[in-house]
């Protein structure tokens, strides 16, 4: 895969008198998200300036415009581990997704910008571990401080856990962070969260009062999605298929359906939040049967995207039918798919 990042040397910016206001927007819900605002925010303070704030603003991918340019409002604006825009006002991008491009028109402005503060590499694991690379790699940054951060994200974005047993039991406290992440309803609690994530050892992190009130009723929850996913999901020809829009469960841990189906290749499942209707499109990282349909370019018919291994399409609240309709046309696809293979 090309690594589509500019050549030219990198200039350190040092460190000036003036406090900076930094909006940086990040993929919400999402560990990987969250972590990546940590590290960029940890990176710009020791490599770019130092007496800086930093606002936080999550991301979602929903029906319709992705991005408000009015929130564009910082001094400088950071969008990590979300789709590129355009916007002249966007002064930093970092992004490994296979489908980090809404139009080709925004791909062709990402090839000939002359920044050099904008990078893309879809063969990183995780928008953190890519970042932490950068900031080594071009502005001298230590990324030793931040090991543990890039070590489990890489786990929870690339999903290489051991075995689905280990994604589900959530043991490890990463595990249990990404299902608060994914889970919370709170709109500030990832905000609060992302300082943390910068400085604290995760482990730690799970003892601060923010994290650990929340936890024994979303690891409730967490059983209760596991008992309705057992009674919902159906697989046949390798791929399985469920419906929980009639539950609020959009946070479902995305392992549980390969839990409870080892032998699967693929899943498709719908699910319902305020905003939106997600068909989640993933494959099994365990299955003994390599995947072979790219997932990304499936869900990019579809106005959605992701990775060549999981994706997911966003379709407005009030269009349940046709994600419905989608969901269907995808499993069959996926369904074939596999039947071919045998």
């Amino acid at each position: 895969m090309l690594l589509l990042i500019p050549v030219f040397p990198i200039a350190w910016a040092g460190k000036e008198e003036e406090s900076v206001r930094i909006r940086v927007f990040y993929h919400d819900k999402c560990f990987d998200g969250a972590c990546s605002a940590a590290l960029f925010s940890r990176f710009y303070r020791e490599r770019i300036h130092n007496d800086v704030e930093f606002v936080y603003t999550g991301l979602v991918h929903r029906a319709g415009a992705l991005f408000d340019e009015e929130k564009f409002d910082g001094e400088e604006n950071a969008i990590v581990d979300f789709k590129y825009s355009s916007s002249p006002k966007i002064t930093w991008w970092f992004d490994h997704h296979e489908s980090a491009f809404l139009t080709p028109a925004d791909a062709a402005h990402f090839e000939q910008q002359q920044s050099n503060r904008k990078f893309y590499d879809p063969d990183f694991k995780s928008c953190t571990s890519f970042i932490a690379f950068i900031a080594e790699q071009r502005f001298g940054f230590d990324a030793s401080k931040v090991a543990e951060l890039v070590y489990w994200t890489d786990i929870v974005d690339g999903a290489l856990y051991d075995d689905a047993k280990s994604a589900v039991e959530m043991k490890a406290p990463a595990m249990k962070l990404t299902m608060a992440i994914e889970a919370n309803q709170d709109p500030n609690f990832v905000k609060t969260l992302i300082p943390l994530l910068a400085y604290r050892p995760l482990g730690e992190i799970l003892k601060q009062p923010l994290v650990a009130q929340v936890l024994p009723p979303l690891l409730e929850r967490h059983q209760h999605s596991i008992d309705i996913l057992r009674q919902r999901t159906e697989e046949k020809d390798g791929t399985i298929y469920f419906d929980i829009t009639d539950h609020e469960l959009e946070g479902y841990n995305k392992f549980i359906p390969y839990y409870l189906h080892p032998d699967s290749v693929y899943s498709v499942g719908l699910s319902k939040s305020s905003f939106r209707v997600k068909v989640s499109v993933g494959s099994n990282p365990w299955s003994r049967r390599e995947p072979r349909v790219n997932l990304a370019r499936v869900c990019e018919r579809y106005g959605g995207g992701g990775h060549a291994r999981v994706g997911a399409i966003s379709f407005d609240v009030t269009r349940a039918d046709d994600a419905r309709r989608a969901a269907g046309e995808i499993v069959e696809e996926l369904r074939a798919s596999v039947r071919n293979q045998a």
